[in-house]
């Protein structure tokens, strides 16, 4: 057993975040785990940019209201409780509802080669906004 002690709370990169989010590492496992989680907590309006997972991505909402949508598909509200599974390769984006805070845990693999997640371009307001009222 080893405890690991906590690396500090790091903002969110601006190529991959809109507003201020900021991230705690959790989990980044060494091989032959493969393992990564992270304790993500958004301000309100806040949001990831387009992306995907090589091996899809686990969301567990800890903390308050937040939104998401895969790529061709309409945003949906998400509460303090609920898990959204996103499957291997599906582009998507999560983040904060506008009036409300919101922390999920960020759960994923790293394949075994290649990327762990692929990057696309910022949500525009314009895309955001057509969020239900959460």
């Amino acid at each position: 057993m080893q405890v690991v002690p906590a690396s500090g709370t790091a903002k969110g990169s601006d190529t991959m975040f809109t507003g201020d989010v900021y991230v705690d590492v959790i989990a980044s496992g060494q091989a032959p785990s493969r393992i990564r989680v992270n304790s993500v907590h958004f301000t309100p309006g806040s949001r990831t940019a387009w992306h995907c997972h090589a091996v899809g991505q686990i969301l567990h909402v800890t903390y308050g209201i937040g939104v998401v949508q895969s790529s061709g598909s309409d945003i949906l509200a998400m509460r303090s409780g609920d898990t959204i599974v996103t499957p291997p390769g599906e582009w998507h984006w999560h983040g904060a509802a506008r009036n409300h805070f919101m922390t999920h845990l960020a759960i994923w693999e790293a394949p075994e080669s290649g990327d762990e997640s692929s990057w696309g371009e910022l949500v525009r307001d314009e895309e955001y906004d057509q969020q239900p009222n959460a």
